[in-house]
C-alpha cells in the first residue's frame, strides 16, 4: 500500500506539471505560435515591451501582444471588457483590486499550475504581498512587484537635535517631532512631518491602524471597525501630529513636498519607493542628508501590503502560455532587469540580493518593512471604504468633526457600503474569506 501511495504521488506531481504544457500543445497549430495578449498599465505597459524578445526566444511558439493602458482608465476598461467577453488572456492588476474581479468570477485560479512550477511558489515572494492574492485559499494573482510606505527623514535634522537614527516607537517619534517644531527660529514655518490630504490619505492611518494592532473591518468584513480601542488610539495619534502644528494642514508653506523635504520645512513623510529616485534626481543638495527606514513601532511595524499582481482570465484560450510568460517575469533575474529599467521593486526576494538593491541604503528600508506588510481588507468595497476613511479623517484635521463623531460618521457609512455583501453572506451567495 505504502508503494501503491508513492507511485500515485509521482504520478500526480508529474500530471500536475505537464498540465501548462497540456493547455498550450491544445491550441498550437503546427508552426503557428500562440499570440497571447497582456494588458499591462502605466509606465510598465511601456517598459515591459523591451523583455518580450528574450521571452520569445526562450518561447518560440509564443508571441506576446502588449497593450498599454493608463491608470486612470484601466479600472473601466477592465470592467468594460468583462461585460463584453473580451478581457485579455492575462493582466497587470493592482492587488487591491483583485476581490473585485474574483467576485466577478473572472480569474483563472492558478493553485494547480503554482503546484507543478519550478519558477513559482509561496516562500519565493514576501508573505504579505503573497496573502493579497488569496481569496478564500485560492491563488488568483501572482505578485509582480510591491510597493510600501516606509518612513522617509532628514538624517541631519535629527542628528542635529541629538538622534543619529531614526524614530524606532510611535513615542520617539513624538518626541523628535516635538522637538523638531520647538527648535524652529521665531517667525521660522517647521514642521516635523508632512502627510498628504490630498492624494492616498487613507494609507497613513490605515497603517497606523494596522501597527497598532487593528482590524479594519469586523465580523467576516461586514461591518466597520473603526470604534475598537486599537484603531481609536492609532487615529487620536495621527490627529495629534496636526493638532500639535507637527503636520501643516496645507501645502502652501512650499510649492511641493520635493521642496519641503529638500529645504527642511518638514523632516520626516511617509510615502513609497517612487520618491527615492524622484527626491534624487529633484533634491541632489541633500544627498546623504536623508535616508529611509521602516515604521516606527506600535504594536508591532506593519505597513500596509501593495503593488501589482499578474492575473489570467478565465476566458483564455491560452492559460498555458499566459502562464509561461508570468513564471518568465516571476525570475529573479527578469525581476532584477525590470527593476533597473522601471525602479519598481521586485515581488521575488532572491532579486534583492542584486547589488543595486542590496548596496542602496533607501532600498533596503523597503526590503525591511516589505517583511512586515498587511493586506488590506479582501473584498470588492475596499475601494469605496478607503474613499470614506479619507473623507472623514479630513473633516477631523480640519476641526470640522471631532475625532469621535468622524469614527462614529465613518462606522455608518462603511456598514451602508457593506450592507449588500451581509445579504450575499447571510443568504449564501458568498462565502466567507475570514
Amino acid at each position: 500500500m505504502h508503494g501503491g501511495a508513492s507511485i500515485s504521488r509521482i504520478i500526480s506531481r508529474c500530471i500536475i506539471r505537464i498540465l501548462p504544457l497540456f493547455f498550450l500543445s491544445c491550441h498550437e497549430s503546427g508552426s503557428q505560435p500562440v499570440e497571447i495578449t497582456f494588458w499591462a498599465m502605466g509606465a510598465e505597459g511601456e517598459h515591459i515591451k523591451s523583455l518580450l524578445p528574450q521571452f520569445e526566444r526562450l518561447n518560440p511558439g509564443i508571441r506576446v501582444k502588449v497593450q498599454a493602458i493608463p491608470w486612470g482608465a484601466a479600472h473601466e476598461k477592465l470592467l468594460t471588457a468583462f461585460a463584453g467577453n473580451s478581457t485579455p488572456d492575462l493582466c497587470q492588476l493592482g492587488n487591491t483590486w483583485i476581490p473585485e474581479f474574483q467576485a466577478l468570477d473572472a480569474l483563472y485560479p492558478l493553485d494547480s499550475l503554482i503546484a507543478g512550477s519550478e519558477v513559482i511558489h509561496p516562500q519565493a515572494f514576501f508573505e504579505g504581498i503573497w496573502n493579497t492574492n488569496m481569496i478564500n485559499g485560492r491563488v488568483l494573482g501572482i505578485p509582480w512587484y510591491v510597493d510600501t510606505r516606509v518612513l522617509f527623514y532628514r538624517k541631519d535634522v535629527l542628528e542635529a537635535l541629538g538622534y543619529p537614527r531614526p524614530p524606532q516607537t510611535w513615542a520617539e517619534w513624538l518626541e523628535i517631532s516635538q522637538k523638531i517644531k520647538a527648535a524652529a527660529a521665531n517667525g521660522e514655518t517647521r514642521y516635523a512631518n508632512f502627510f498628504s490630504l490630498i492624494y492616498n490619505d487613507w494609507q497613513v492611518p490605515a497603517i497606523l491602524m494596522m501597527s497598532n494592532g487593528g482590524r479594519l473591518l469586523r465580523d467576516n468584513y461586514c461591518y466597520g471597525a473603526f470604534d475598537e480601542p486599537a484603531n481609536r488610539e492609532a487615529l487620536k495619534f495621527y490627529l495629534d501630529f496636526f493638532r500639535e502644528g507637527l503636520a501643516p494642514r496645507t501645502m502652501t508653506e512650499f510649492v511641493n513636498i520635493y521642496q519641503g523635504f529638500a529645504s527642511a520645512t518638514f523632516a520626516m513623510t511617509i510615502t513609497g519607493p517612487w520618491n527615492v529616485n524622484e527626491i534624487r534626481k529633484r533634491s541632489p543638495e541633500i544627498a546623504g542628508k536623508w535616508s529611509t527606514a521602516p515604521m516606527p513601532r506600535a504594536l508591532n511595524r506593519n505597513s500596509v501590503a501593495g503593488g501589482a499582481s499578474l492575473v489570467i482570465f478565465k476566458n483564455s484560450p491560452y492559460p498555458g502560455a499566459a502562464w509561461r510568460f508570468i513564471e518568465f517575469l516571476a525570475t529573479a533575474e527578469t525581476q532584477v532587469e525590470f527593476f533597473r529599467i522601471t525602479r519598481d521593486l521586485p515581488a521575488v526576494r532572491r532579486a534583492w540580493e542584486a547589488p543595486e538593491l542590496r548596496n542602496d541604503p533607501e532600498a533596503r528600508a523597503f526590503f525591511q518593512q516589505l517583511e512586515a506588510v498587511q493586506p488590506t481588507p479582501p473584498i470588492p468595497e475596499w475601494e469605496q471604504i478607503a474613499v470614506k476613511i479619507q473623507e472623514h479623517l479630513e473633516k477631523a484635521v480640519y476641526g470640522q468633526a471631532t475625532l469621535d463623531e468622524a469614527i462614529a460618521q465613518l462606522n455608518r457609512d462603511v456598514d451602508r457600503i457593506l450592507e449588500k455583501r451581509r445579504w450575499l453572506i447571510s443568504n449564501h451567495l458568498i462565502t466567507s474569506v475570514e
